[in-house]
């Protein structure tokens, strides 16, 4: 049974927000090809530096940096796709990232989790994993998943084919995730085709997807750009996020910050152009800030809002789908903090227009834990953010000129068919929140939000019951893919 009595759909155009102008824009472009040509990218693969060297960059193999003008950057993004499909195991979740488009769901890779029952943090585990899925599953308002924990018992060589397996069999939602091992990307890539009926199948309609990391400032790590060439040959979507923090990893002027973010971004793309010209890759920005107070990362600060929200803009200015990050708070437990710092900065991202909106459920403590009791509230909170994004319809229908007429002086509209007609698509419904009379919420047991949303949590994850993997499948999967420790959740 789904949660919402109305669904104010993701794939609607933001694009309202904008807080770099033209001018703005061209001046961050101007400075990232400055720093890629005077600066360069310390790249620390012998094979991406071959690449890079092969395909015209300039290469000082001795300091392993690669420089680039702008004449190369721009010949090599030509050949990236301006849109990208994520498909979902359903066709009603398949997400077209192109323009302004908005989507919004889960990420991060937290260790903890705040226990539904005992209310107190723990590792997550495996169960938590699918926990998740399943939830994110259940609430129309997430649009995808990005695997948001990890499984603490597993050894690193059976990480990622377990943390994706637990995810596809919990959702038939897109789901994305960090990598941790080349076998782990290929055996996941395998169970993925066996379910989509072969890899042409898969690479035609991907309904699972890769992230992989840049370094900032500058650099591309041994082991990520590994992975990330793994995940290339692969043929599926890849997310190649930098994460410079304002301050720290970044300047600390917002411009600075995403001047130097660009140049990271780009250097993804170029590269997965260069390995594999036409490869479905996002333009990937995850800039944060620091509390100058305290040398604190702040992941939910208004700054890291309108950062993430200058990236949307930017990435169109290379006619390229963007990766961005919101909704993530520095508070410990889903309290007023989380409510404010999330909703601010989801809604920034979304009005401008930001097309893969991650992080935005259920994460706490700077994405170090998940809360299932988020969850639910963020899907509250990205409801109304597509509720804004959607805007106000004016048509003759609308205005109602007529229905005021009919209604007349101290009339009433509740009882006009208008109303009837209208009303689910004008409005958003909350879930999570309380709009009952202080009577009947004392007569409920005079609840907050997260009680309310604990509730919702525990009892979605045990009652709805998502698609799954075919039996048979799931059979094949088991006797030929390696490192599955079971069914998972």
């Amino acid at each position: 049974m789904p949660l919402h009595t109305n669904v104010f759909s993701g794939g609607a155009a933001g694009g309202f927000y904008k807080p770099l102008t033209d001018d703005g824009i061209k001046k961050i472009h101007n400075a990232a090809m400055i720093i890629l040509e005077k600066t360069g990218v310390e790249i620390n693969d012998e094979r991406t530096l071959r690449a890079f060297h092969n395909a015209g960059a300039d290469v000082d193999f001795k300091r392993k940096i690669m420089r680039a003008p702008e004449s190369f950057i721009m010949d090599k993004i030509r050949t990236a796709p301006s849109s990208v499909t994520l498909y979902g195991r359903e066709d009603k979740h398949n997400l077209l990232l192109d323009g302004f488009n908005v989507y919004i769901g889960t990420g991060g890779t937290a260790t903890n989790v705040l226990d539904l029952e005992t209310r107190e943090r723990r590792p997550t585990t495996l169960a938590d994993v699918g926990a998740a899925a399943r939830l994110t599953d259940a609430l129309d308002n997430i649009h995808f998943f990005v695997i948001s924990c990890f499984p603490n018992e597993l050894a690193k060589s059976d990480i990622d084919v377990n943390r994706f397996y637990a995810s596809v069999r919990n959702t038939t939602k897109h789901v994305m995730g960090g990598v941790y091992t080349k076998e782990g990307i290929k055996n996941t890539a395998k169970f993925a085709a066996m379910i989509a009926g072969g890899k042409e199948a898969l690479v035609k309609k991907p309904f699972v997807s890769f992230i992989t990391c840049i370094m900032s400032p500058l650099v591309l790590d041994a082991e990520y750009t590994d992975l990330m060439l793994t995940a290339i040959e692969t043929g599926l979507p890849l997310a190649t996020p930098s994460a410079p923090i304002a301050g720290a990893t970044g300047p600390v002027t917002l411009a600075g910050t995403l001047a130097q973010v660009t140049a990271e971004a780009l250097t993804g793309v170029v590269l997965t152009q260069i390995m594999n010209p036409g490869h479905p890759v996002l333009f990937s920005c995850v800039p944060t800030s620091m509390d100058m107070r305290s040398g604190a990362f702040c992941f939910g600060s208004v700054e890291m809002g309108m950062m993430n929200a200058a990236c949307a803009q930017i990435s169109r200015f290379y006619n390229l789908p963007n990766y961005t990050t919101a909704g993530v708070t520095e508070s410990k437990l889903p309290d007023a903090q989380f409510g404010y710092e999330s909703m601010a900065t989801t809604m920034l991202c979304a009005l401008a227009g930001s097309n893969f909106i991650h992080d935005a459920a259920g994460l706490l403590e700077s994405g170090l834990t998940i809360s299932y009791e988020k969850y639910v509230m963020d899907d509250d909170i990205a409801g109304m953010c597509m509720r804004a994004v959607k805007g106000i319809n004016i048509t003759d229908e609308t205005l109602a000129a007529d229905v005021v007429n009919e209604t007349g002086p101290a009339g009433n509209y509740l009882a006009h068919d208008h109303t009837l007609e209208h009303m689910r698509s004008e409005h958003f419904f909350n879930n999570a929140a309380d709009r009952s009379t202080r009577e009947n919420w004392v007569k409920a047991g005079s609840c907050d939000a997260r009680e309310r949303a604990r509730d919702t949590a525990r009892r979605l994850i045990a009652t709805h019951k998502p698609k799954g993997v075919d039996a048979d499948i799931e059979k094949q999967i088991m006797n030929t893919v390696p490192g599955l420790v079971g069914y998972g959740n």
